[in-house]
């Protein structure tokens, strides 16, 4: 089954679920082609700064070791979609939208929509909190295993 999606852009919050779960970058990355059918990936400037982070929070040395071998290996395979005025604008427009609205949208989220949106993608998050506040429709189909978040269809 071909897929309809262009591409993900990767939230933090998926890539942390598989972190956490010891799960190889290849097979994450394996797994959501599996899922999603031959898609290109991607991640924000935004995502990377919320792993770097995690480093830097880490409770033990190994914790933040582990992280860091995590996020070179997943850097290295996929893309980062940098920020641009295009970007910008989105992330403008989306919040004054919302905002008129009387929404409050997390910064880093808009960020990371407007990569997304920028590049014709979906979002692959698995913070459902947040993702339910955002302006984008959703998709409820489940990833095929627990923990891998929910799609945000394409924009």
């Amino acid at each position: 089954m071909e897929s309809t999606l262009l591409g993900l852009v990767l939230d933090s919050s998926a890539v942390i679920a598989a972190e956490r779960r010891k799960q190889p970058v290849a097979d994450f990355i394996e797994g959501i082609l599996a899922r999603h059918g031959p898609v290109d990936l991607s991640l924000s400037p935004v995502t990377v700064a919320e792993l770097v982070h995690g480093i830097y929070r880490a409770k033990t040395p190994e914790a933040s070791r582990r992280r860091l071998e995590y996020i070179e290996e997943l850097v290295s395979l996929l893309p980062v979609h940098p920020v641009t005025n295009r970007t910008a604008w989105l992330v403008g427009q989306i919040e004054g939208q919302e905002a008129a609205k009387g929404n409050v949208l997390p910064f880093n989220d808009l960020m990371i929509t407007a990569a997304a949106i920028e590049q014709g993608y979906a979002v692959l998050t698995g913070n459902l909190a947040t993702s339910n506040r955002s302006p984008v429709s959703k998709s409820s189909r489940p990833f095929s295993r627990p923990g891998q978040g929910r799609l945000l269809r394409r924009f």
